[in-house]
């Protein structure tokens, strides 16, 4: 992938994917009213200058969806099922994870990764052995950062507080905050608000714990439902981190797009 100094991607950039974050059954609008031509992100505006960055943690800190493709495949290989595309699973996962994470009373995201995985396997009715659902289930505690974001953390940090909002439960997430290697000052996660991202309730609780309005704060994420649904509804200020080459939904613009979490850095961090 190519894009400017900025972090922001050139105007000659390939056709886009559909993220896995656009299942619009659990979407606002249906898919035929969105446009998946380029549209354009919003510049970013550091006044009021934020007291906190607040980061969704996987796929935007960690390599999430490189990690699952490749246990996903290896149950495929096991099985013989090469016909079967892992991001075909990782998509069912998505929509199911979506359906699940809505529900009340609050599951454990544990609990959400073994029956989602459950489902999107049969859905394309792939055997799924318990070791290997186990293992699927236990991979977000292996996952390591994306190679950009140590030195950018760092970077950011002699500015600002740094916070990790995530849809995940707190033994699942501690591991993979020690592999990114640098100090976070908040790790706020689904199982101490009881509910999922993008929920307002989720939000709410983060900020009531950081003892900040949303105002004072910048979310980066590559979440398009899980995080820029949200930043839409609520109205805080965002950075969409495309990382796979997707297109946004012009629905809940403005956010502004940047390929990685330096490109990030680079907007937040004076010049």
């Amino acid at each position: 992938m190519t894009g400017g100094p900025d972090g922001k991607r050139q105007d000659n950039w390939p056709a886009k994917k559909r993220s896995f974050d656009l299942v619009e059954a659990t979407a606002d609008k249906a898919v035929e009213k969105h446009s998946f031509e380029r549209v354009p992100s919003a510049m970013f505006d550091l006044d009021p200058v934020p007291k906190v960055i607040t980061f969704d943690c996987y796929g935007t800190l960690v390599q999430w969806y490189e990690v699952l493709l490749s246990e996903v495949g290896r149950v495929l290989e096991s099985s013989g099922r090469t016909n079967v595309d892992a991001g075909q699973i990782l998509e069912s996962f998505s929509q199911e994870a979506k359906r699940t994470t809505a529900e009340k009373p609050h599951r454990l995201y544990k609990d959400i990764l073994r029956s989602g995985f459950r489902v999107a396997f049969r859905t394309h009715d792939v055997e799924l052995h318990t070791d290997d659902l186990e293992r699927i289930a236990s991979s977000p505690m292996t996952m390591g950062p994306h190679p950009d974001v140590p030195e950018a953390l760092r970077r950011l940090r002699q500015h600002y507080k740094l916070a990790i909002f995530t849809n995940s439960d707190d033994d699942l997430i501690a591991p993979t905050v020690e592999r990114i290697g640098v100090p976070f000052d908040y790790v706020i996660t689904a199982e101490q608000a009881q509910a999922y991202k993008p929920s307002r309730e989720f939000f709410e609780h983060a900020y009531r714990t950081i003892g900040l309005s949303s105002e004072e704060t910048v979310h980066v994420a590559m979440g398009m439902y899980w995080d820029m649904k949200a930043r839409y509804e609520l109205g805080f200020r965002g950075f969409w981190v495309n990382r796979r080459d997707e297109t946004g939904n012009p629905d809940w613009l403005p956010y502004t797009e940047v390929l990685d979490v330096q490109g990030a850095a680079n907007l937040l961090l004076p010049s």
